[in-house]
Order: C-alpha cells, then sequence, then structure tokens
C-alpha cells in the first residue's frame, strides 16, 4: 500500500467522520485535474466523502493521522452528456477509481442536475417559437417576468428522449419583477428540453385547439410588504440559558447529558449523524452507527399531461444538501444556538460554504415524568431535548429535518414540510377529482411526500436481529374467560424479504432491533424500538413508473444486511432511471439473524391540499421514534434536578436535590 503523502489535518481533519472541507474538495479536484479527466465542459453534478470503513473506525485511536480520506466524484461533460464516477483519494494524492457510467443504455439513469441547468432550461424554453405562440394564445406577449419550473421528467421511454439528459418544463407567469409566479399557472403548456444539444425537442399545448384555461390573473403573495402590518397581540417569548447550554462540542463531536454523537453533512443526504451512544453508568453504549433521512419521493396523482409524469426524488435528483439554507437565530432556530458549516462542492468543483447549515440547541419539553403520593409532595421532572436540524429548498416547497435526542434515551425524527403548493390552473369552480381548487381558478394537485430513513443500526455494537411486534386480543374463552385480555406476540424477521413489512395502527405494529449476544436485567436481549407513525403508502400503482422507481415507498419497513454500496434507497442515480435501490436488494434475501443491518424506515404525509395551504402552506409534520425497549435496566432520567427550587430572583442557579420539600405543584 502506497504511504500516505498528506495528512488529514493538513486537510482540516481530525477524525475520519468528518465532513468534506474545502480544502478537500479543492484537492480532490485539482487531483483530477491532473489525471487529464477535466476540460472546460467538464462539471461535477454530485460530490461525496467515501464513507471509512467500519473495521478502520473500530481500530481508530483519537488524535491518529494517518488515516485515508477519499472523495467520490461524479463528472459529466455538458456537451456529450457523457458521465463517471471518479474515487479519489485526497490523502495520497491520487485517483484511486474510475468508471463510466452507462447513462445510454437501460436501465439508464442520469447524475443528478447542476444548478445552472435550471436557468439553461428556462433559457431553452423561452426562445422557443412554438413556446411563445402558446404565449400568445393566452394573451402574455411580455415573457420578460414569465417563469419556466424545470422538473425532472421521470422515466417515460420516449423515441429521441430516452438515455439522453432531459427536463420538462411547465410554465408560471409573473405579472411584474417580484411577483408571486405560483399564483399565476399556464395550464397545459410543457416543454420537452434536451439539455445537451440545447434544444426543445417537444411542446405540448393542450390547448392548442381550444380555447385555454386563463391564468389565474389574482396577485397572492405572504411577504411583509404585501400582506401588510404584522399583529401587535403577540407579546415576545424569550429563551435564556444564563449559564449558556448543556451540551459541549468538539470539532463534530457533540456530547449533551448521556448522548455522544458526530454531526455529518454532504451534498445528497445533508444532514448525517454518526456514532450516536447513550452513557449507561460508566459504559458509553452505541446505538447507531449512521443515521440519515437520503431519500424523499413527491409522486403526484393527477392525471393530465401537465402533471401525470411528476414524481421528484429530492435526494437523488436534486441534492437535498446541496439546497441546505444557511440557518438564522430567532428565525429557523430559538435559543442558544450552535451552528455548523457545511462545504458542498459547485457545479464547476470547487468548494462552496454553506454557513450555518446545521442549527443544534436544546428545548424543553414538557414533563417527562410525574407522581403524587397520597399526602406527599409531588414529584415532577420536565423533559428536555437536544435538537439538531437542517433546512431544504427545492422548488416550491421547504423541506426541514430535525433529529430531537431525548433524557430518557429515546430518539424522534421529524420531518417538516412547508413552502408553496405546486399549482395549476382550471376554469373556476370546475370539479377535478386529482386537483381541489384552493384559490379561484388555481388548482393544487393531490401528491404524496415519502421520506426514507436510513438507520445503520447498532445496539451495544453491530451483531443485530429484527422483529416485529403487535398487539392481539384474545379470544373470549379459557384463555380470557372475562374478554378482558389482549396480549402482544413478538415475531423474528430472519430474512430481507420477511422483513418488508408495512404499519398497522390496528395492531399498534411496531419493529425491534435486538442485539441476541446481550441480555438486560431481566435476561431479554437489549433493543430499540422504532415506532411508525402510520400513513399511506407510495398511491402509485404497482407496475407504474412511478412503483417502479420509489420502489422503498410502497412498503413502511425494510432490514437490509449492511452493504456500504447501499447508501441511497432509490439507487445512486435515480434521475430518468427506470428503478432501482430497495425493491432490488432485498431479493437477495440475505440473514438478519445476529448480522450487521440497516433498517429503512418511510413515512410522509399524503396531502390533498386545502385552501388552508395557500398562498403559503402552514408546516405538515411526520416522522418516528426510536426508543429504547430493553435496553436498560430501569428509567435513566430518575436524577434529573427538580427546577421548581430555581430561583430566578436571587440569582441561584442550583435547584435543590431530590426530595425537597415542595416542588412544582406543592403550593
Amino acid at each position: 500500500m502506497q504511504a500516505i503523502q498528506i495528512k488529514p489535518s493538513d486537510l482540516g481533519v481530525v477524525h475520519p467522520l468528518d465532513m468534506l472541507t474545502p480544502h478537500e474538495i479543492s484537492a480532490a479536484r485539482q487531483i483530477l485535474v491532473e489525471a487529464g479527466k477535466v476540460t472546460v465542459n467538464t462539471r461535477f453534478p454530485r460530490v461525496l466523502p467515501v464513507e471509512p470503513d467500519k473495521k478502520m473506525l473500530a481500530a481508530y485511536t483519537d488524535g491518529d493521522d494517518d488515516f485515508d480520506r477519499s472523495v467520490l466524484v461524479t463528472l459529466m461533460d455538458i456537451t456529450t452528456a457523457e458521465a463517471a464516477e471518479a474515487t479519489v483519494s485526497v490523502t495520497k494524492g491520487e485517483l484511486t477509481g474510475y468508471r463510466r457510467l452507462p447513462n445510454t443504455e437501460h436501465p439508464y439513469g442520469q447524475p443528478q442536475y447542476l444548478f445552472e441547468e435550471y436557468e439553461r432550461a428556462q433559457q431553452i424554453a423561452k426562445a422557443d417559437p412554438r413556446w411563445q405562440a402558446a404565449m400568445r394564445r393566452r394573451g402574455i406577449t411580455d415573457t420578460s417576468n414569465t417563469y419556466l419550473s424545470p422538473l425532472a421528467p421521470g422515466f417515460f421511454p420516449r423515441e429521441g428522449e430516452t438515455g439522453k439528459r432531459m427536463i420538462r418544463s411547465l410554465t408560471f407567469h409573473r405579472n411584474f419583477a417580484g411577483d408571486n409566479a405560483w399564483a399565476h399557472p399556464v395550464e397545459g403548456l410543457i416543454c420537452h428540453i434536451d439539455l445537451t444539444s440545447g434544444i426543445v425537442t417537444r411542446v405540448e399545448d393542450d390547448y392548442a385547439e381550444t380555447e385555454p384555461v386563463p391564468i389565474p390573473m389574482e396577485t397572492r403573495h405572504y411577504t411583509p410588504e404585501h400582506v401588510g402590518p404584522a399583529r401587535t397581540s403577540l407579546k415576545p417569548l424569550e429563551i435564556t440559558q444564563p449559564e449558556g447550554p448543556s451540551f459541549k462540542v468538539d470539532g463534530n463531536q457533540v456530547e449533551w447529558e448521556n448522548w455522544k454523537l458526530r454531526v455529518g453533512f454532504n451534498a445528497q443526504d445533508g444532514l448525517v449523524l454518526n456514532q450516536i451512544s447513550f452513557r449507561d453508568g460508566n459504559e458509553d453504549r452505541m446505538v447507531l452507527h449512521r443515521a440519515s433521512v437520503p431519500e424523499m419521493v413527491v409522486p403526484y396523482g393527477d392525471t393530465s399531461n401537465t402533471r401525470f409524469w411528476i414524481s421528484y426524488f429530492d435526494a437523488g435528483e436534486y441534492l437535498l444538501g446541496k439546497n441546505a439554507n444557511s440557518l438564522k437565530l430567532g428565525c429557523d432556530c430559538l435559543g442558544v444556538i450552535e451552528y455548523f458549516d457545511a462545504f458542498v462542492a459547485g457545479d464547476d468543483g470547487r468548494p462552496v460554504q454553506i454557513p450555518n447549515a446545521v442549527c443544534m440547541h436544546e428545548e424543553d419539553y414538557g414533563i417527562l415524568w410525574k407522581h403524587t403520593e397520597f399526602g406527599e409532595a409531588p414529584q415532577v421532572r420536565r423533559s428536555r431535548r437536544l435538537v439538531l436540524s437542517y433546512f431544504a429548498t427545492i422548488g416550491n416547497y421547504d423541506y426541514g429535518f430535525f433529529w430531537y435526542f431525548y433524557l430518557d434515551g429515546s430518539i424522534q425524527m421529524e420531518a417538516k414540510a412547508t413552502g408553496i403548493v405546486y399549482t395549476g390552473a382550471t376554469f373556476p369552480g370546475q370539479p377535478n377529482q386529482h386537483a381541489p381548487e384552493i384559490a379561484p381558478g388555481v388548482i393544487a394537485p393531490v401528491h404524496q411526500h415519502i421520506f426514507c430513513a436510513r438507520l445503520d443500526v447498532a445496539i451495544d455494537g453491530n451483531a443485530n436481529s429484527v422483529e416485529e411486534q403487535n398487539v392481539l386480543g384474545v379470544p373470549m374463552g379459557e384463555q380470557n374467560p372475562h374478554g378482558n385480555a389482549f396480549t402482544w406476540q413478538r415475531t423474528a424477521l430472519t430474512r430481507e424479504l420477511e422483513a418488508v413489512r408495512d404499519a398497522n395502527s390496528e395492531t399498534g405494529r411496531s419493529w425491534f432491533v435486538t442485539n441476541p449476544n446481550r441480555t438486560n436485567c431481566v435476561g431479554q436481549p437489549t433493543g430499540y424500538q422504532l415506532i411508525p407513525m402510520a400513513g399511506p403508502r407510495l398511491m402509485a400503482q404497482e407496475g407504474s413508473s412511478a412503483w417502479k422507481r420509489a420502489q422503498f415507498a410502497t412498503h413502511h419497513f425494510w432490514a437490509t444486511q449492511y452493504d456500504p454500496a447501499e447508501r441511497f434507497p432509490a439507487g445512486d442515480y435515480p434521475n430518468q432511471h427506470a428503478g432501482d435501490g430497495l425493491g432490488e436488494w432485498v431479493k437477495a434475501n440475505r440473514s438478519l439473524e445476529n448480522e450487521d443491518i440497516v433498517v429503512w424506515h418511510s413515512f410522509g404525509p399524503t396531502h390533498i391540499p386545502r385552501t388552508e395551504d395557500w398562498p403559503i402552506m402552514p408546516v405538515d409534520y411526520s416522522g418516528f421514534w426510536f426508543k429504547p425497549h430493553g435496553f436498560l435496566d430501569q428509567n435513566p432520567a430518575m436524577d434529573l434536578p427538580d427546577w421548581s427550587s430555581y430561583e430566578r430572583s436571587s440569582g441561584s442557579t442550583e435547584p435543590e436535590q431530590n426530595g425537597n420539600d415542595g416542588g412544582c405543584c406543592a403550593h
């Protein structure tokens, strides 16, 4: 093995799980330039860290500075759409792997979109005489402020398009610069664009021979200058921590109460959490090796030509992390905040900083536990949680990803969907079973947001098993003479195909990850429980294009044996791909007993838009819990302080100890 030429510390790296640094991104690009892989026409659709091997991490000692750091780079020639994937060791200073991507062959697949392609698609479409004529038919002659929304085309093989780098654009008019374009959809007008040749291959106009649906012209805005004066009835709500936060941060490592974890971030997953452990006595016990939400699909249920093909993969086609927001105190986060910056590669392969990409803070979360014994003072302890979050904006929608860590050892993942619903136009009052009217002449099609979490579980180590639990009623009879009995049933899911499962609210179905090599105080395997927030699965029918491409969304729960190549549940390149990912991987039917396991959970809202979603949508919440179940021998939060005795007026910062005379509700 060739000796390492550059120390990780020279690249700004102190741990193998650190985020990519700007030095590494620049170094990777330069190595590719020197290897002759970059020309003036080369772009970098995706640049990701190569994640360190688990065996290497197990042997790693803090302070070591002799590990490899490598970068996975997707390259594309914008004049030919030829693409390749390169692995670059920035510590060795060499290209260690290179392969051509077969994106012109079945099952196809294109690299993620470039930011520059969005503007380019708009320019190509606006220059097309057929599009201009369609706008004139609708009475629009000044299109200087008109916006064309570039969208991934799905996979619908058409002559002259299959295997090419395509994008479709729908049109939204603006009456003036800064106008809300989503309020003025141009119905029935679709431009099919070949990004490589720079031409519109087809213009579809559903109203070429008939009266077009009128463009809604009512101005609808949500910004202060249009909404008017803000209400004055709300009083300030201040969150203070006079002694500062309870967490400690060392580089990307975080310690908070019994929790330890490492914060990561990349262009596709966005926020990644690594090496999550919970301290039990003097032992830091592993819970998760890695956790992220690496994919989401947004399929539409509209049958019209304008939208039947829409099913965005917001991570795999557009890159969630690359579209992350820079968060702001008082807006996105409240309290005493720790921010983490992130670096991603721009279209040209050079580093781009996202300041404040990740926000971390503490929140009060009400009562954690409470009891009042007759004749004695009540005992109450308040819950608190550590919050790590980021937001990404993909076109009209904004998505927040929030990971919560609780004092009792529980983890919650919450996805927040807000922004502006995707709109179309209609003749006012015309019924539409796939797209309700949310404002006069404005429709918003039914759609889903199905997220997929990837949990690389490590309950007390990497050798884990999977079980399903259902609550069962007991039939009246000898086993249930009074009719009141019910019980639970645990079923081992021993192979991958057995572990393709769906939530069931009637039986309170949940799933367990256990360690068969370690037991708790009652002799049971230690474990964690995944509790779903049940919702509809993918509504697209089996055999449809959306179904084939988003198989991860067809079931709520999956479990696979760990494979480092299986990171993204719809595959590495879902853009214009016939279908890949989880549904294909589980056909190997690998063992899930006492193995290194990855759990995948699909969840999210099915959205039938309402008038209250317009012109900007209040947050929709979805997610799941991952709770200790037999992992600990007792409640780990019994030693919390009683904050009722905190003396704000005297300046004392020490609460009285447990057993004080009084308490939260004693007066």
